[in-house]
């Protein structure tokens, strides 16, 4: 790449917990000598995903190439936090040879791209794709609706109701922007679940996708880089709901941290989570846990009430010992006390 070539930079969106760190990881641990750079965008005030990229760092991708922005969407703090942090990744001697941005689940692709018609640096990098990771049991389930059955109702009875939720907007925004999706989990999902997920993705797409499964992130980069899209010059091809101008929020959500002590049984936490899950409507619980006699931080990432942990590392000598977990979910679903109270049982 000449240094008056524009910079190829891949967007990957996606629902909360559909894979996108594990794709990058992939991405990162399979680059074919590409030099890369990673931006993270977290929601919620505790760093989970840019912590898991930097302990995946290669000569191709070191730590110092990984940026996290966390609590808050990059797409609402352009100019003072999305425009910076991409000009000083342009800055990193050597220069990469291609950007990954990893976007909350909860982020609007569009205005991202917008962004980049930004003066700063809309000559020098380029879209070359978006890519969107939908988990396939949890769009098969649609669960990016909070209540299916009873939206279904309402809209039985009247017809001129259209009860979209903020979930289903958000999934809708992200496959209508994207170039590839790739569907994730299948084994989870099953055939059928395929197919219903497959189906769901066919009809919201504004356009033919190609649809790719895929299992714990691995799939050939030369699928997903490398498509040229040049999507900021694409946007009329990719509807939002949100193209009338008018800013979006993410009011619809909340997070809360959760510190707790330490673990004597990694089991009965997970327990304790999944039932939150299922008495609150929690989407998302991600975060770090010191487990007690064990010198390795156990890893918790959950997907409603789909639960998965495992230790990653050992702690550091200048580490405290403690738990702290993000919980995310919609503005009604968040009760303070009672999720500390449903976790510290």
């Amino acid at each position: 790449m000449t240094d008056l070539a524009k910079l190829p930079v891949t967007v990957v969106t996606g629902f909360l917990g559909s894979g996108k760190t594990t794709l990058i990881r992939h991405l990162m641990q399979n680059a074919g000598g590409r030099r890369l750079a990673v931006l993270v965008n977290e929601f919620g005030d505790v760093g989970v995903d840019g912590e898991i990229l930097k302990g995946c760092a290669l000569p191709d991708c070191p730590a110092e190439n990984v940026v996290e922005l966390a609590n808050g969407c990059i797409c609402c703090t352009v100019a003072d936090e999305f425009i910076p942090t991409m000009e000083a990744l342009l800055q990193l001697d050597p220069r990469p040879d291609h950007i990954l941005i990893e976007t909350s689940g909860l982020a609007l692709p569009k205005p991202l791209l917008k962004a980049f018609d930004w003066p700063a640096i809309r000559s020098r990098i380029t879209v070359d794709g978006v890519i969107a990771v939908a988990d396939a049991e949890a769009v098969a389930a649609g669960r990016f609706a909070p209540n299916v059955a009873a939206v279904d109702a309402q809209r039985a009875a009247d017809d001129s109701l259209d009860h979209e939720t903020p979930l289903s907007e958000v999934f809708e925004d992200q496959i209508a922007c994207a170039d590839i999706v790739l569907l994730t989990k299948p084994d989870l999902a099953g055939p059928e679940g395929v197919a219903a997920a497959r189906a769901v993705i066919e009809a919201e797409a504004p356009r033919p996708l190609p649809v790719v499964e895929v299992t714990e992130g691995a799939v050939d980069p030369r699928v997903i880089l490398g498509l040229g899209a040049a999507a900021e010059d694409d946007l009329d091809a990719r509807p939002s709901h949100h193209d009338s101008g008018a800013e979006h929020d993410h009011d619809e959500f909340e997070s809360v941290v959760v510190d707790l002590p330490e673990q004597d049984d990694p089991e009965a936490l997970s327990a304790r989570i999944e039932a939150l899950a299922r008495t609150q409507n929690i989407l998302r619980v991600k975060g770090h846990v010191a487990v007690a006699g064990k010198p390795m931080r156990l890893l918790v990432q959950a997907v409603g009430a789909r639960v998965r942990h495992q230790f990653d590392r050992p702690w550091g000598p200048d580490e405290t010992r403690a738990t702290r977990l993000v919980v995310i979910a919609e503005h009604d679903d968040i009760d303070e006390g009672a999720i500390r109270a449903a976790l510290s049982a």
